[in-house]
């Protein structure tokens, strides 16, 4: 497969993890205004209730080629008040789309070109439900595409995922486009920024409330759901936060910050950011994208480039979100690891609106171990936008928190955090010669899916490391969450400017597999004093059963980050290692 090509279909993701199968100077002051929302919705651990589907309204100026005017930057933006919510809809640019044809021969979809703010063009496809009663219209939902894709064309096939032909044989329309810079679209990759691809979206709203398929909550504001993966997950928590006409999300495998995911402890994740900018390739980026992955490899990051990236979003924006929220995470996920999702449902749910999680064995990872119910996240999705934006109570949308474990095993809790049990904890000591070899990977996997593609640079079972072992007990323990690694060191290194680092991960001796294929770097400081250092790892789900053992490894290099400085030593004196065992959770086994 050609590289871009494969490096796409590892991006897209969305039908992968549901079924398992610029003018920049004027960026800052051109921000549209943010949406704003007060919410009397019930709290996150309480029953879901349908108030929250049909009560967002508000009104929006939409403008077309041939009549509105859109609203100036002195006019104050439409507001409606209903009940306990009131919705400020974005001010925007006057609507001017233009008919392209038929999306696909057989005359499915229809192909629009959309002019965004800063007069890019945005391809999008739209596919309204087929054979509505005169006068009849529907719920939308919105799709968006992964990193370096287009937007969805193919219907597929009814099922358990969010394909175009599942979503409407649910009796949703649905809109997918071309991501600014990708596909047929044009303009500047931002990355998912709300001053961007967020106003992008802003624009297709508009859009979609102008369609005589479209079920409106008021004029301007379509009955709206979005879901997507990936980037396309990105890109709902952006547009959720600042544009209260989007009524419910299902962010799938996205991220809370892309400092965190991409430069966790300041250590650059060049095994991923090469597939990325693979991907990407030969399109138009910012260029601060292209410098960023160029520094990479060396271990030294720019705090200017680390910045922009956290300046992306969604990050602080995600404390804005006040719609039903499904947050779909990937237990192997190496990009977006599972703790960006944890991050993001704690802010959702503190605003009080209702919110879940799922996790399961995929997304940017290779699933190594039985997946279990491999149809349960697009389930769950669809479940989602049916029950909060077509408000059907009669859809049951599950736990709020449900995950699966290495066994294909799945368990269902009233929370997150779950009940906290007394830790499965390990002691040791050790020394570790700095040197590339012997290191974190890459793994063997020759599997279905993304296996063959990401095994490069997915860690694995190190020859060269401090070993600790921790004993699972008489009783099969259920492990959720971050790992806590405390450890008291002295070591030297030569000079140099990488950084220096270690990387700790958990490996199952029974499979000898890493957990989650998780591995976390840390900061370390060789000056040949004696310093501590605390950390969380990242999270895992796992089951340690009775009378088994985990070993957690602390190495010098991995196939998932840059290399950092090396040459010299560490001397482990103490290393304590807890692991976070779980009361209160529902087990289930999927047949």
């Amino acid at each position: 497969m050609h590289a871009r090509a494969a490096l796409a279909a590892v991006i897209l993701l969305t039908a992968a993890c549901s079924s398992n199968d610029k003018d920049s100077s004027s960026a800052s002051t051109a921000a549209s205004t943010p949406a704003t929302q007060t919410s009397a919705a019930p709290p996150a651990t309480t029953a879901p209730s349908t108030d929250v589907a049909t009560t967002v309204v508000a009104t929006t100026a939409v403008a077309t080629t041939d009549e509105a005017t859109a609203p100036t930057a002195t006019d104050a933006p439409p507001t409606t008040d209903v009940g306990a919510k009131t919705c400020v809809a974005p001010q925007t640019a006057p609507l001017d789309a233009a008919s392209v044809g038929p999306t696909n021969a057989d005359g499915a979809g229809e192909e629009w070109s959309i002019t965004s703010f800063d007069g890019a063009v945005i391809r999008a496809h739209w596919f309204p439900v087929e054979d509505l009663a005169a006068g009849a219209t529907a719920a939308t939902v919105m799709m968006g595409p992964g990193w370096g894709s287009a937007g969805e064309t193919h219907l597929g096939t009814v099922g358990n995922d969010t394909s175009i032909a599942t979503l409407l044989a649910a009796g949703f329309n649905v809109l997918t486009w071309d991501p600014r810079g990708f596909g047929q679209s044009t303009g500047t990759i931002e990355v998912d920024s709300p001053e961007f691809e967020g106003r992008d979206v802003e624009q297709l709203i508009d859009w979609v409330a102008t369609q005589p398929q479209a079920e409106l909550d008021a004029t301007g504001d379509p009955r709206l759901g979005m879901v997507g993966g990936s980037y396309g997950g990105g890109i709902q928590l952006v547009t959720a936060a600042i544009d209260c006409r989007v009524d419910a999300i299902v962010p799938i495998i996205a991220w809370h910050s892309l400092q965190t995911s991409l430069f966790k402890a300041d250590t650059p994740k060049t095994g991923w950011a090469g597939l990325l900018a693979a991907a990407s390739a030969g399109r138009n980026l910012d260029p601060t994208i292209t410098r960023a992955n160029a520094t990479g490899p060396t271990g030294v990051v720019d705090p200017a480039d680390v910045q922009w990236f956290a300046d992306r979003g969604p990050g602080d924006l995600v404390d804005k979100i006040t719609v039903p929220t499904l947050i779909i995470q990937g237990t192997v996920d190496t990009l977006f690891t599972l703790d960006e999702g944890v991050t993001n449902f704690e802010a959702i749910a503190a605003n009080g609106v209702p919110v879940a999680m799922l996790w399961f064995c995929g997304g940017h990872g290779a699933c190594l171990t039985p997946a279990g119910d491999e149809g349960r996240s697009g389930q769950a999705a669809l479940a989602w936008l049916r029950h909060y934006v077509q408000g059907d109570a009669s859809v049951d949308v599950g736990a709020t928190f449900e995950f699966v474990d290495q066994d294909g095993v799945s368990y269902t809790a009233d929370d997150f955090p779950t009940v906290d049990a007394q830790p499965l904890t390990g002691t040791g000591s050790g020394s570790l010669d700095l040197t590339a070899e012997g290191g974190a990977g890459p793994a063997a996997a020759d599997g279905p899916g993304l296996a063959p593609l990401v095994a490069p640079i997915t860690p694995a079972k190190a020859d060269h490391a401090v070993n600790v072992s921790i004993a699972a007990g008489s009783n099969d323990s259920v492990l959720v969450g971050a790992p806590q690694l405390t450890m008291t060191y002295s070591g030297t290194v030569p000079d140099g400017t990488a950084p220096t680092r270690v990387f700790a991960q958990l490996v199952d001796d029974t499979t000898g597999l890493v957990l989650g294929n998780q591995i976390t770097p840390i900061e370390v400081t060789l000056d040949g004093a004696t310093h501590t250092a605390d950390v969380p790892l990242e999270m895992i789900a796992f089951n340690a059963h009775a009378g088994s053992s985990i070993t957690l490894q602390i190495v010098a290099t991995t196939v998932a980050y840059a290399q950092p400085r090396l040459g010299g030593s560490i001397d482990f004196e103490s290393i304590s290692i807890d692991l976070p065992m779980v009361d209160g959770v529902t087990r289930s086994i999927v047949e």
